[in-house]
């Protein structure tokens, strides 16, 4: 068993001045699992900068800004999060939810495999090792 030891005591981290935190169950019950790199980042943000009510009224240009996200970034992580029932946006403001019981998780989008002229990507495939297949190296 690891014996806990605080490494630098003039360093040890308290509240002073802001308000956030992060529910060690965020981790525990698969909620940080259940987000996307760009929703972890914005839900990350969100909670330092809110009060303690959970409320912050930063515009999409400052929050794209900090995170160096596109508006289609920002607008994909934000949906993603009030889908998720952790946040709730009214236009102006967002507000941080107490977690619910358990995360939502979202059908993940399957990827789209583009075609060739008609051919499905499998006969794409099949005629690029028919090629390699057919290279003579006199």
């Amino acid at each position: 068993m690891i014996k806990k030891k605080i490494l630098e005591p003039s360093r040890v981290r308290h509240i002073d001045g802001g308000f956030s935190f992060i529910p060690h169950r965020f981790l525990t019950d698969g909620f940080l699992a259940s987000l996307s790199q760009k929703e972890l980042l914005l839900y990350l943000l969100l909670v330092l900068v809110s009060d303690r009510y959970g409320l912050s009224f930063y515009s999409y240009d400052s929050i794209c800004s900090l995170l160096q996200l596109t508006p289609d970034d920002y607008m994909e992580a934000r949906d993603g999060l009030i889908k998720k029932d952790l946040i709730a946006f009214d236009g102006t403001i967002f507000q941080v939810l107490d977690l619910p019981l358990k995360p939502i998780k979202l059908p993940t989008p399957k990827p789209v495999l583009s075609s060739h002229r008609g051919h499905p990507p499998s006969a794409i495939a099949t005629l690029i090792r028919q090629s390699l297949q057919e290279v003579n190296y006199d």
